[in-house]
Formats: C-alpha cells, sequence, structure tokens
C-alpha cells in the first residue's frame, strides 16, 4: 500500500495548476503562429500546462510512502551433542536411527519453522554433525551461544538432544541464561548404571625436579562390583618398574583414594600411565586407563644469600623466595668456607662487602663468573668498598648516621610492569633505614623506587637495576626489608605485595638473556589432544634486528620416528606455524632457517596427552535434563518419541509466526519516469511547433 505526501499543505497544489495554466493560456492565446490550426493551441496549451504544473508540482518536495509488510517464521534451535558418551551405550543400528529420525525432526519442523541446527561438545559449531569425536560436553555453552544469538528473535523453541553428561562449564541448572522460549530435551544415553570399575580422577602437580621423589592420588571408583578383587598399576611408559597396589571391592558404591609416591629419574615431559585392572562382567574398559604428563625440571634456580652476619632480613627473604618452587634458597655467612660461586645461579649480598669482611675472593668470582647480584645495602657495608664494587650507585657518607625512608615508586620505570597494587601499597609501608649521605646513581641504569625522607621525596634511589661486570645487578639501598613483609600482613593478612616486589626484583635479574639468533616458542610443554599447536619463531640479524626474510621450517618427530614436517609462515617480522592436531604422546622437534650465510637451528619438546573426560561418566543423566525442561517451561521426550516434538510445540500454541511492517518513503523527484513524461512533454511540444512551422 502507498501514497503520496508533500512537505507544503495541499492546497498547494491547485496553485501549482493555476500557475501551469496561466503559462499556457498567456504563452498560447496571444500567440496568431497557429491561426490556422486552433485545435493546436488547446494541445499545445494543455501540454505546457501539465509541463509547467508538475514542475511547480515538484517543488513542493512530494515523497512516495508504502507499508511493507513481511512475515517471519519462528525459529526453532535443534542442538545435537557430538560429544563420546553419547553413543557409549548404543549399537550401531541405534546410532544409525537416531541420526536418521532427528534429520527427519528438522525437515519436517522446517516445514512451519525457521530452523537452525547446531553440535556442541568442546565447542559450538553451526550445523548438524554426528562424529561423536568431541573429548568434552558443554551443554551450558550451548545455551549461553542460543541466549547471545537469538534473545532478541522470535525464538519459538529449542530442541536439545545429549545425554546429560557435561565435564566442562557451569551446571546447566545454574547456569545465568534466561531464555524466553521452552526447551525440549531429547534423552539420550542409558541411565542404568553398569558394572564397571574406573580411574575417576587423578591428583598431581604439573612439574617436578629431576632427582626428587614425588606424590600422585588415584581415586579409584567401582559400580554394581561388590566382592570383586582388582589391582591398580602405575608404570611410566618407555621404562621403569610398574608400582601394583591390590584393591577389594567391599560394596557396589565402591570409592576409595591411593598415594603413590614417584622418581623423577629423568628431565623432560615423562608420560605415567595409571590402570585399574578389568573385572569380571565388566561391560567397558574404556575409562580404566589414565594417563598423566609430568614435566620433569633438570634443575631449580639455586640462590645463595651471603650475609655479614645474622639478621631478620635474610628469613623474611629466604621465606618469601622459597614459595616458588623454581627457586632453590641457601643462606650462608661471610665466614662459610664452602661457598662455591659457580654452583649458584643468582647471589645476594647482604650488608656486604663489610669492614670485617671485604669477601674480595667472592668478588672476584662474582665477576670472573658473571653472575647476577642484587646488594642490600645496611649499616655494616663498607661504603667505599661497595663503590668501588659496581657502578649502578654511588653512596657518599661522612658519618655512620642512617635516615629512616619509604619508598616512591619511579613514574618512569620501564624494565618490567609495576602492579597497580604494588605501586599503590608499597609507599605506605614502614620506614627501612638507609645510611645518611649523598647517592648519586650511574650510567645506564633504571630505578624503581626513590627515598621518601619523612613528606620529602628525593632523587636518590633506593631500589636500581643495572648492570655490573657484565651481569644484571641491583642494590636496594637499606635494610630492615623484613619490616615490609610485617606490615604488608599487618595491613592485608597476607604476604601477597611484599612478595611481588621481590618475585618481580629476583625474576628480572636471575632471567638468562637467550642470545640466540633463531628462536622457537610454545606457549607451553603439555598440551591436551583437542589443542592446536601453535609454534612463533623469531630470527634476528647481526644488529639483533628483527628479520624474516629467508624461509625457514619445522620438523616434528614422535616418539617412533615418524616426522612431520611444516614451513613456518612469515607474519609482521616473525614467524608462526599452525601444526594443528597431533596425536597423543612425546614429540622433540626442529626448527630450520639460513641466514647471513649460517645455518641456524632450535630444538625443542613437548607432550600431548589424552582428554579422557568422556569415559569417566557414562551413564546418563536424564534427571538433569528433566529439570532443564521444566524450569524452561518446556519437556523431556524420549528419542523413540521425537517426531510427535512438533506436535507438542503447535498444541502449547505459544509459538507464532511475526508480523513485521516497515515504511519505507522515497522521493518522486528520483522516479526515473516523472523525468521521462518532463522530457516527452518538452518533445511532444517542440515537435508539434516544429511541424506546423513555429520553428
Amino acid at each position: 500500500m502507498s501514497n503520496i505526501s508533500f512537505s507544503y499543505p495541499h492546497w498547494y497544489i491547485i496553485l501549482c495548476i493555476l500557475l501551469g495554466v496561466a503559462y499556457a493560456v498567456i504563452l498560447y492565446t496571444r500567440s496568431n503562429t497557429f491561426k490556422d490550426h486552433k485545435w493546436l493551441h488547446w494541445v499545445l496549451g494543455i501540454a505546457r500546462a501539465v509541463l509547467v504544473s508538475l514542475l511547480a508540482m515538484l517543488l513542493l518536495s512530494p515523497q512516495i510512502k508504502s507499508l511493507l509488510t513481511e512475515t517471519k517464521k519462528p525459529i526453532i534451535v535443534l542442538a545435537q551433542d557430538n560429544s563420546e558418551s553419547v553413543v557409549s551405550s548404543l549399537s550401531d543400528q541405534e546410532k544409525s536411527d537416531f541420526e536418521q529420525n532427528f534429520q527427519q525432526l528438522q525437515e519436517k519442523l522446517g516445514e512451519d519453522y525457521e530452523v537452525r541446527s547446531y553440535s556442541f561438545g568442546s565447542e559450538v559449531r553451526e550445523g548438524m554433525e554426528f562424529s561423536y569425536t568431541d573429548k568434552v560436553s558443554n551443554i551450558s555453552e550451548m545455551l549461553n551461544t542460543v541466549y547471545d544469538q537469538y534473545s532478541n528473535q522470535n525464538l519459538g523453541a529449542m530442541i536439545l538432544a545429549t545425554d546429560g553428561i557435561y565435564n566442562e562449564g557451569s551446571n546447566p541448572i545454574y547456569a545465568g541464561t534466561k531464555l524466553a522460549a521452552p526447551i525440549y530435551t531429547i534423552a539420550l544415553g542409558d541411565t542404568t548404571p553398569q558394572k564397571d570399575v574406573l580411574i575417576k580422577r587423578v591428583f598431581h602437580n604439573k612439574i617436578a625436579y629431576l632427582g626428587d621423589k614425588f606424590s600422585i592420588q588415584v581415586d579409584v571408583a567401582a559400580q554394581n562390583c561388590a566382592g570383586a578383587n582388582t589391582s591398580l598399576v602405575v608404570k611410566k611408559v618407555g621404562g621403569g618398574a610398574a608400582q601394583t597396589f591390590p584393591i577389594k571391592v567391599d560394596k557396589n558404591n565402591y570409592f576409595t583414594t591411593k598415594e603413590v609416591i614417584l622418581d623423577a629419574d629423568k628431565s623432560g615431559v615423562q608420560r605415567f600411565l595409571i590402570s585399574v585392572n578389568k573385572v569380571a562382567g565388566e561391560v567397558s574398559s574404556v575409562n580404566n586407563n589414565k594417563e598423566i604428563f609430568i614435566d620433569v625440571l633438570d634443575a631449580r634456580q639455586k640462590i645463595l644469600i651471603l650475609a655479614d652476619s645474622p639478621h631478620p632480613d635474610l628469613h623474611a627473604i629466604k621465606s618469601s623466595m622459597e614459595k616458588n618452587k623454581n627457586y632453590e634458597v641457601e643462606i650462608k655467612y661471610a665466614t662459610s668456607t664452602t661457598v662455591n660461586i659457580p654452583s649458584y645461579d643468582f647471589v645476594i649480598l647482604h650488608q656486604l662487602p663489610s669492614t670485617s669482611h671485604p669477601i674480595n675472593t667472592i668478588l672476584s668470582a662474582l665477576k670472573n663468573n658473571k653472575k647476577p647480584v642484587l646488594y642490600i645495602v645496611g649499616s655494616q657495608t663498607d661504603l667505599p668498598k661497595f663503590n668501588s664494587t659496581q657502578n649502578m650507585l654511588q653512596i657518599n657518607a661522612t658519618t655512620q648516621s642512617t635516615n629512616d625512608v619509604q619508598a616512591s615508586i619511579a613514574s618512569n620505570f620501564s624494565l618490567y610492569k609495576i602492579d597497580a597494587v604494588l605501586e599503590n601499597a608499597l609507599p605506605k609501608f614502614s620506614p627501612i633505614l638507609a645510611p645518611f649521605g649523598e647517592f648519586k646513581e650511574g650510567p645506564n641504569t633504571s630505578v624503581l623506587a626513590y627515598q621518601k625522607i619523612g613528606k620529602v621525596e628525593t632523587k636518590y634511589p633506593l631500589i636500581i637495576f643495572g648492570e655490573s661486570n657484565g651481569a644484571k645487578s641491583g642494590v636496594v639501598a637499606a635494610e630492615n626489608v623484613w619490616k615490609w613483609k610485617l606490615f604488608d600482613f599487618l595491613e592485608n593478612k597476607n604476604h601477597d605485595v611484599f612478595e611481588e616486589l621481590l618475585s618481580k626484583c629476583i625474576q628480572y635479574l636471575s632471567l638468562k638473556e637467550d642470545k640466540r639468533k633463531f628462536r622457537v616458542s610454545l606457549d607451553k610443554n603439555i598440551f591436551n589432544e583437542n589443542e592446536q599447536l601453535i609454534f612463533d619463531a623469531e630470527l634476528y640479524n647481526q644488529s639483533y634486528e628483527l628479520i624474516n626474510e629467508p624461509d625457514a621450517s619445522l620438523s616434528v618427530k614422535d616418539e617412533k620416528g615418524k616426522e612431520y614436517n611444516f614451513t613456518f609462515d612469515k607474519v609482521g617480522n616473525a614467524y608462526r606455524l599452525n601444526a594443528g592436531l597431533l596425536n597423543v604422546g612425546n614429540y622433540r622437534y626442529t626448527a630450520k632457517t639460513f641466514s647471513n650465510g649460517e645455518d641456524l637451528t632450535y630444538n625443542g619438546q613437548f607432550s600431548i596427552r589424552p582428554i579422557q573426560l568422556e569415559s569417566f561418566e557414562t551413564t546418563a543423566d536424564h534427571s538433569l535434563l528433566k529439570l532443564l525442561s521444566d524450569k524452561y517451561g518446556g519437556s523431556m521426550i524420549n528419542p523413540a518419541s521425537m517426531a510427535s516434538i512438533g506436535q507438542v510445540i503447535k498444541d502449547k500454541g505459544n509459538v507464532k509466526p511475526v508480523i513485521y511492517e516497515s515504511t519505507k518513503t522515497r522521493s518522486i523527484i528520483n522516479i526515473r519516469w516523472i523525468l521521462a513524461l518532463l522530457i516527452g512533454l518538452l518533445v511532444f511540444e517542440w515537435f508539434l511547433r516544429r511541424y506546423f512551422g513555429s520553428y
């Protein structure tokens, strides 16, 4: 339906018509050109009157308004669980029948509704899949996806085909999703508990250290197996003696936890197989085995705190550092004769060198071995000796006096990121004791915090970093940092701020710089079998500028010697490679490139671990599906009756199409046939005048 409107009052149209008539009358009533053809005056006059009237009307900005009506069908979302557990209890024929019936349901619903189909498991994907290869089930993510995409549309209903088992994401019953449409669940799987013994869970640390012993805890469960005897077996894949623990199942609903002690006798990622022997009559043994991967580090970072004498700072620092399992911290005194500097990765010198302990031999060893050092200056420090030992900070003091100082964070510090909590809290910490004198920072240094004396913020460094004797070094120009730790606990009931400050300082100073010109990195060493492997690589020229002109390749080899070859993509100034998914196991890789006449290689290793969540729980949870359907006003339906869902939706009568009306407005002046009419009138008038001799 369409109508014409004007930007001016409608009676202006009469003026336009009168204007056209007046123009035609004046033009042709006074003319004697066609006195022999009186009828021609009328024809030409009418043509001119219509032309002028139309032109005048176009000045009124006439518009055509059209009312458009569109009917949209309700949307029905079909969601199919594509995880492994769905078909664990189905025969091939039952699986085939379900797939056929589900597709027929989609076609039947498509006659009256707009059907959108999805598959879900580890992720939500558009389209219907029946591969049942997903390693996890995440029902709440499927609900969230439907809410995000259809909450503002005419969503009629959601049909969810699943067994009710979820092992990722939140409980769908308590998910925050608020769908304004009923959910109809198709209850798949078998709710009858079968005779089954399984590895329920394994608790273990992700890393261990070479030469250490570490423990794992194994939860073993059994259903309907009362009176059966089995054994728990723990074995290292690729060698090593197996540990066996007998288990006597004394009730149908059985559960026990076993602690197993293992040896970290080889560096790298170690793979352990944990299994429980199958019992007579057990339906499936898929969940009887579980593999775990432990990253065995070849060594901790050995850190030495060398002190002039006993002091509360020493224990405060050591206890905080030892919370990081990568650190092995040892306290020794300057009088010790067993200080072997090369055996340590990082050294903290507390009030050393001092007047009573110049430690010349140790300072020489630190310089020769280029060990990173953190100096903590105190009242016992020999300042002239300290000034000659390093070039980061010079302290000129004429007396043994001290100042109570607080920390003022430097605004231009950029060696690493300072946490906002630390930045706000540290200036409020208790004062600590610094030498009284003049402080002068050396070249190429970076100040983390300056001294605040009373209310005066000075430019005297309190915590400073730089390079001394070819190694990273730092100075804390005050003692009694134990007060900071104590104050942190009094204020926050924990030591987080103090430990954050100490951890960042130690991490920066002790981090070994990688001087290799070709480097390859992975986000981690252990991946799940459904995670894609993304390799990043960097290549530097002689000036250590990032380049990627030459090609780079990667070779990945598994435990059996099978090799996979790849070529890196060039991304920006670096390299990137998506190696996709690989099978479970341990792998080694070698990356190669050729730059500046030199063959460059980089070696590394990683492991792929299996995801066995779907095998741990195989009994369908139809009670959850019932609760979910009731919550959203739908119902739970057996697979054999799924064809009736369409009729159930119709009988409810609340799923109806929506009629959308919209108005389309366009200016008449943009209509081409109006222009053609005006040109036609002009041509018609010109032709008659020409033909009858007016021109």
